[in-house]
């Protein structure tokens, strides 16, 4: 077998080229735009090459096919913030051949050692793990936009290299024409009306002020776990930008107490629903295609983050928003099913919501470590 650093153009497209292979035989996969991978991998698209590196490489059979493909990454921010310091792996793709997948794990692995690290994370991403983020393990079904989708026999590739389960990520889903359960009902209903309380969908004529908000709330929100490395406004202005092609502003929903930002969730409509036919690709007819579809609407959102100030977490603030944005979507007659995507099993208090609400399992995915 043959393993190549990615360096070149055909390089570059040989790597994009490859997951389109493994998967070419899934009626559920979607394959993720080129431009959205590529732009990991670009400084003047990715803020955290400021603070990290990043490489890839292809494998080729004696043959010359195509079979493989790893990126290897160090988040400086977050590498030293564990006992031995970690870097980490994605966009892995590969054969069902355990002696092709060793060789692409041993290819990352020895970077990694050369730049200092002791141990490597995967699958996940060189960037906020809003997107790209753990291998899929249970619900095989049609991903939505930013999620992993991998064959069942990953696991095994993993696992059989030594790979250790870190934490599990969930993801509920919630039929949004079934009525919420009468007690988070009333509940969200006594929140919307207490004094002081106010909520408010995203201006995006506003968008530095939310930005601000956000960064406040999240890194309040999320400041007790583990490893936690606070995000700042430049990622999120940046993510911001990503998510206006697609974005609806009535979504997006933030609470504030007496003026004080408090609570947020950012929800999205599916692009997956959009971009499935396009094949990673986005020239001139996806993208008059594209504008069509997201005219004509799709029928999935996902829930991609939701926090809430450690000061506020039991005033039912969560719920409320749910509600508002009940307000919003039932009339459109338009949103089937709304994705409660991802939350760590490490997180009680959101998966305790997810169940108020009434949702159901929809998928896991999983964060492996291989120790060196």
């Amino acid at each position: 077998m043959i393993i190549t650093e990615v360096n070149e153009k055909k390089d570059r497209k040989q790597f994009l080229e490859i997951a389109r292979i493994i998967y070419k035989d899934s009626k559920v996969w979607v394959s993720p735009l080129d431009q959205d991978i590529e732009a990991v991998f670009d400084p003047a698209k990715n803020n955290f090459h400021k603070h990290g590196k990043i490489t890839r490489w292809i494998l080729k059979n004696p043959s010359g096919d195509l079979i493989g493909r790893i990126a290897a990454f160090i988040n400086e921010k977050k590498a030293y913030t564990y006992s031995q310091p970690t870097g980490g792996i994605g966009f892995f793709e590969c054969i069902n051949d355990q002696e092709a997948a060793n060789l692409l794990f041993d290819t990352a692995r020895q970077w990694l050692q050369l730049q200092g690290m002791e141990a490597m994370d995967g699958p996940i991403n060189f960037g906020e793990n809003d997107t790209f983020w753990g291998l899929l393990v249970e619900g095989f079904t049609q991903p939505s936009y930013g999620m992993n989708y991998h064959h069942p026999y990953y696991k095994s590739l993993f696992s059989n290299y030594g790979f250790l389960p870190l934490y599990e990520q969930i993801t509920n889903h919630l039929d949004v024409n079934k009525p919420f359960p009468e007690r988070f009902t009333r509940i969200a209903n006594w929140v919307i009306k207490k004094p002081g309380y106010s909520f408010k969908p995203l201006d995006p004529k506003k968008i530095n002020d939310f930005a601000g908000d956000f960064m406040e709330i999240y890194n309040d929100a999320w400041k007790d776990f583990d490893n936690f490395v606070p995000i700042n406004n430049a990622t999120i202005i940046e993510t911001f930008q990503k998510m206006k092609t697609i974005m609806d502003p009535n979504l997006i929903w933030f609470s504030y107490v007496n003026g004080e930002p408090a609570s947020f969730v950012i929800i999205l409509p599916d692009a997956n629903q959009i971009i499935k036919s396009f094949n990673g690709k986005l020239g001139l007819i996806q993208k008059l295609k594209f504008l069509y579809l997201r005219w004509k609407g799709v029928s999935r959102m996902r829930a991609i983050v939701m926090g809430t100030k450690t000061a506020y977490q039991k005033h039912g603030l969560e719920s409320a928003m749910f509600i508002k944005l009940k307000e919003y979507v039932l009339p459109l007659g338009r949103y089937k099913e709304l994705e409660l995507s991802w939350v760590g099993d490490f997180n009680d208090k959101m998966l305790s919501l997810h169940e108020a609400t009434g949702a159901s399992f929809g998928k896991k995915h999983v964060t492996l470590r291989k120790t060196f």
